[in-house]
């Protein structure tokens, strides 16, 4: 794995944006970058994997959970300056996903998590591209709902 810290080149990471009737689950986070601030699952895609595979494998390790991934929400660069030098920099694909089974089991990434609803988002110290895909993942959902369209998107 290449060095996270001051790395030479940027670190393709997923983060996944989960949804479960009608919430989306939010985590605090243990590690830097963004240590002590909600955010989504997800980190770093590893060698030979698929950014859809790592996405899946991210939320099973840091969550216990089993989901349905969907369609990519947002593509963003997550840059942390010292200094002028630059300490992280990962190139975030963020994907939401419906939960289809497992048992929430948050690991020790995770400081805290919880279930929210849209409305609620505004109290949580969200990263700020956190906040973003978020919102873009809920208008994304409301979208592809069945119940509206009568389509459900197919995924691999």
């Amino acid at each position: 794995m290449a060095n996270r810290t001051y790395p030479e080149f940027p670190i393709p990471a997923v983060g996944v944006i989960l949804f479960d009737q009608g919430r989306v689950l939010i985590i605090k986070r243990a590690f830097e970058p963004s240590a002590n601030r909600w955010s989504i699952p997800g980190g770093a895609v590893e060698v030979g994997e698929s950014v859809r595979d790592a996405a899946k494998r991210e939320v099973g390790e840091e969550l216990g959970l089993n989901i349905e991934l969907r369609d990519v929400v947002a593509v963003l660069d997550n840059v942390v300056y010292e200094g002028e030098r630059i300490k992280y920099h990962y190139v975030l694909i963020d994907f939401w996903a419906e939960v289809k089974g497992g048992t929430l089991q948050p690991s020790k990434e995770c400081l805290d998590v919880r279930w929210v609803q849209q409305s609620e988002l505004h109290r949580y110290d969200l990263t700020p591209g956190a906040k973003k895909a978020i919102q873009k993942a809920f208008d994304l959902q409301r979208a592809n709902s069945p119940s509206k369209t009568g389509f459900k998107q197919e995924t691999t």
